[in-house]
């Protein structure tokens, strides 16, 4: 029996019969997931270069809205990663309504979507706020005064790019730089995802006849999503 000569492709079609869309979007998140997976391995690195020195972060970020003085250790943040959570699901949700073609359920999901994505942003403007200002008692270390050559002691609190009541200035540093490059692309998600709902709901996706659009901005939101689950698993858990 003659095997059938497969068919080389030519071309004007997806060899992957997926839209360059898609596949765009996918070569996007590919290399923003390097971009993560380099910031995390440096965080590792100087981590363990610095145990004597590096903070707990259950002692550090162990405040919660309205609670003041209660030791709440991670559970903030916690509730954070619900909420990012439970905004992939409305997300899903979304997709899968748009597959149905149903305007409204897509309005309805997207919606929600958006509105977990402003809390996870608010809150995570909420932290950055108490670990800048950081706590009542602050810190006593002692600083080259630069002017005068002369070593000073001096009490600060919160943290900054420099230094930090917390312990080593470098955790600081990968805070602000790792969960703040995560919060643009929430921010920018967010953004996104209010265009792609006022599109739905002008109708622009049922003239193009499919809902394609919503699909490509919910891969990435869940990446978006997944990598808040490693750094929330690598920054703050372990």
């Amino acid at each position: 029996m003659a095997h059938a000569k497969p068919i080389d492709w030519g071309g004007n079609a997806s060899p992957f019969a997926s839209s360059y869309g898609k596949i765009f979007m996918w070569f996007f998140l590919i290399s923003d997931a390097l971009t993560f997976t380099s910031l995390l391995a440096a965080y590792g690195f100087h981590r363990h270069q610095h145990p004597e020195t590096w903070p707990v972060p259950s002692d550090v970020f162990h405040h919660f809205p309205f609670l003041h003085g209660t030791h709440a250790p991670l559970w903030y943040v916690g509730f954070m990663t619900f909420v990012l959570i439970m905004s992939s699901v409305t997300m899903v949700l979304a997709v899968e309504a748009g597959h149905r073609k149903n305007k409204k359920g897509v309005i309805i999901w997207m919606f929600w979507t958006i509105v977990g994505g402003f809390t996870f942003v608010g809150s995570q403007a909420w932290e950055w706020y108490i670990f800048i200002n950081g706590s009542d008692a602050g810190a006593t270390r002692d600083f080259i005064n630069y002017e005068t050559g002369q070593w000073v002691s001096d009490t600060f609190h919160g943290a900054n790019l420099h230094v930090n009541e917390y312990g080593n200035k470098l955790f600081g540093n990968f805070f602000f730089v790792i969960t703040g490059f995560h919060g643009f692309h929430v921010f920018s998600g967010v953004i996104i995802n209010i265009i792609v709902l006022l599109m739905v709901v002008n109708g622009a996706m049922e003239r193009r006849g499919h809902y394609e659009m919503v699909e490509k901005v919910g891969l990435y939101w869940h990446f978006v999503d997944l990598v808040w689950v490693f750094v929330f698993t690598f920054f703050y858990l372990l």
